[in-house]
């Protein structure tokens, strides 16, 4: 998991939602005894197949009593108020009810009812008016479209669903998803040993949201693991911090994000009516809150089950073993090509595994055990046990190419007598279509086989890299950014370089020495000030891609010089601009040579200000090595990531080349976060491209500046 040096600022959330997932009083409202009905189901998987102690209450129009319990018309009439309401209404009826809910004072109202956001304006005009209704009564609302909610560690279901009486199996996973469908698959992992302690399926999320759910799995006692499938996040901020609470208590958060390519973002858009947000920005956010993302369900299941196994530091080795020679080959090259690195054993190990198996056997990892443990099931034991003491084994790769039924039935029932007896976590890979008694071995025995070879490694590669990761406690939200990213309102200005550069500068970004010149001779008086040679460039807020229409002269040694290329900007943007009057130019310091980044911030609609980092000038949008961070930055987070691109090889200097000067580079990072944080949301769009770093001591100096804001800056004129 990796150990954090200091406490984060992340603060428990505003909402205690145990009695919502373990009520004292429910109140089903839509009850119903018509067979395959949504409230029929409801009643049946509450008062059949749950253990629920408390106190349920039927509300039905139409019916006197149903399961033998008395029907009330309304959640007013009823004799106490419940905590939780679940509504099972038509559309048309929902608000009607969340009203008296909200009258009666229900603290928890589940909405399983769809037809809102997801079908359009009107819908989402809908849940606009659930929101106030919840709101204005201190009413927490879940959904709506939601299959509801199911607590199986205390064996409860507020759900519609045919499949709760099969789909339990409980444990220490705390599940959050959107969509019903892709957590009921979830759910149904419990066939290879996977257990869901409480499955949360929020819907549209008018109020309640994934994060909430990932702050209540972070304080519950009996979750150590969270998983999570998005489409869209509410609350960009409020997510990123619920993901760094859950992580300084030492709970990983395993996500799914879907929605990354135009073709899914279009479903989500049909599904839920959420905002996607932009796929590079959501993971890079991930990575810096230590979410672990995955790119499918398998992941998603595989990678969650491994971290209830144990938590990696991050120095992991792995050894492959195994009763067939191909198979561990096989193994070998996919933990090589996931860049994961493969165990030395030591010459104790080496003796026991000599002393164990026999003549022909392979040894030295990976371990070819071969077919003999299938007929002395004891030597696998041995030789097992044996690979997970190495002190240099941080896990076991276990492939099973095939089925033998009762003697890889023999060997599985082994395994897990050596998982018993090592903390050593074995994941074993069953790779054949039949399941047969070896795979049921595993299952009974806590193993949770994976299905391939290329699942086993991508779990182990997202394992051990969260064990790299050390909890940020520098990061936090920008407190003046509003949720989402929402724009501040006010009017779009594009500020000239000039002002963009003086703006920076104070918040200690470094820029060249410099002065406006209208006329040739104040050009001159500025060179000279500044010292040749010289770049001049045309000043317009207007303008942007100044090179574009003949607005920039480089290289200028001397007056003459200077004249000469004043006057040629002036008849060159005048003649491809003729709408832009001529405010003068920008003379400043040519920079030495070095090397040229970009360093950008933008403002992600999800999650607020977004800083990207990467190769400079026309480099950037040829080779797309660029990394991202959510501000605010601390110099750690800086320096992560500086060295995150591909480009960060250049700054250390490549095959005897001088190392650039990143400590410069860093402090410039902080000071174009720290110039944001200070504006709030004020600021829409910064480019600083390009930022020449100069060799090591020499500092770095941003070259050009085009920023953009909505709302008045600190320090402004």
């Amino acid at each position: 998991m990796g150990s954090p040096s200091k406490k984060a600022t992340v603060a428990p959330g505003p909402s205690d939602l145990s009695r919502l997932v373990d009520p004292e009083s429910v109140a089903i409202i839509g009850a119903s005894d018509r067979p395959g009905s949504l409230g029929a189901r409801t009643v049946a998987n509450l008062l059949d197949h749950s253990d629920f102690t408390g106190r349920p209450y039927l509300v039905s129009r139409t019916k006197k009593t149903i399961h033998g319990l008395p029907c009330h018309t309304s959640v007013l009439e009823l004799p106490e108020t419940p905590e939780v309401a679940l509504l099972v209404v038509p559309a048309a009826q929902a608000l009607t009810v969340l009203n008296e809910c909200a009258e009666k004072g229900v603290r928890f109202a589940i909405v399983f009812t769809s037809g809102f956001g997801e079908m359009g304006e009107e819908g989402k005009r809908a849940e606009a008016e659930m929101a106030r209704i919840g709101r204005e009564a201190g009413m927490r609302i879940y959904g709506p479209n939601s299959p509801g909610l199911c607590n199986l560690n205390k064996r409860i279901g507020f759900m519609f669903s045919p499949s709760f009486h099969l789909d339990q199996r409980p444990g220490p996973i705390g599940l959050a998803t959107q969509g019903g469908g892709i957590g009921r698959c979830f759910l149904q992992a419990m066939e290879r040993g996977v257990g869901v302690g409480l499955w949360a399926s929020t819907g549209n999320e008018v109020d309640l949201t994934v994060a909430d759910f990932v702050r209540y799995y972070a304080d519950a006692d009996d979750i150590s693991v969270i998983a999570t499938t998005m489409e869209g996040i509410k609350n960009g901020p409020a997510f990123a911090d619920a993901a760094l609470y859950a992580a300084e208590r030492g709970k990983p958060v395993i996500a799914l994000k879907v929605g990354r390519s135009d073709y899914g973002a279009r479903a989500v858009a049909s599904h839920t009516g959420s905002l996607s947000g932009a796929a590079e920005v959501n993971s890079a956010v991930f990575r810096q809150v230590g979410i672990v993302e995955v790119d499918d369900m398998d992941e998603l299941i595989d990678t969650a089950a491994l971290f209830t196994r144990k938590r990696p530091t991050g120095r992991e080795k792995v050894a492959v073993y195994g009763f067939s020679g191909g198979g561990c080959a096989m193994t070998a090259d996919a933990i090589g090509s996931a860049g994961l690195e493969l165990a030395e054993f030591s010459e104790k190990t080496l003796t026991r595994l000599g002393e164990t198996l026999p003549d022909y056997a392979a040894v030295a990892n990976p371990v070819d055990a071969t077919s003999d443990i299938l007929s002395r099931p004891e030597i696998g034991h041995e030789s097992l046990r044996a690979v997970a003491d190495d002190p240099d084994v941080g896990v076991v790769l276990y492939p099973f190419p095939c089925d033998y039924e009762e003697l890889t039935g023999q060997i599985g029932a082994s395994i897990a007598a050596v998982q018993g007896e090592t903390e050593t976590p074995i994941l074993t890979v069953w790779m054949s279509d039949r399941l047969g008694a070896g795979y049921t071995e595993l299952v009974e025995g806590g193993l949770v086989p994976v299905r391939s070879v290329r699942n086993g490694t991508k779990a182990l590669q997202r394992w051990i890299e969260r064990g790299r990761w050390n909890l940020d406690t520098g990061w936090r939200p920008i407190g003046t950014a509003a949720p989402g990213g929402e724009e501040s309102g006010g009017e779009r200005v594009t500020h000239t370089e000039p002002e963009a550069k003086e703006l920076l500068a104070r918040h200690g970004v470094a820029v060249p020495g410099s002065g406006v010149a209208r006329t040739a001779d104040e050009a001159v008086a500025v060179a000279e000030r500044v010292g040749y040679p010289v770049v001049l460039k045309v000043v317009s807020a207007r303008i942007t891609h100044k090179t574009d229409v003949g607005g920039v002269a480089v290289g200028l040694a001397d007056a003459g010089q200077v004249r000469a290329g004043l006057e040629r900007i002036r008849e060159s943007v005048t003649a491809a601009r003729p709408d832009v009057p001529f405010d003068g130019v920008l003379v400043e310091a040519m920079a030495p040579a070095g090397i040229d980044v970009l360093v950008g911030v933008s403002r992600d609609p999800v999650f607020g200000p977004v800083m990207t980092f990467g190769l400079g000038g026309v480099l950037v949008e040829l080779f797309q090595d660029v990394a991202r961070r959510l501000l605010p930055l601390t110099p750690e987070q800086a320096r992560a990531l500086v060295e995150e691109p591909r480009c960060a090889a250049l700054l250390r200097g490549v095959r005897g080349g001088a190392a650039s000067d990143v400590d410069a580079l860093v402090d410039l990072l902080v000071g174009v976060s720290r110039f944001v944080e200070v504006n709030g949301g004020a600021v829409e769009e910064l480019e600083l491209n390009p930022v020449r770093v100069l060799p090591a001591g020499r500092g770095v100096v941003a070259l050009d500046a085009v920023l953009v804001t909505s709302g008045p800056l600190e320090g402004a004129k």
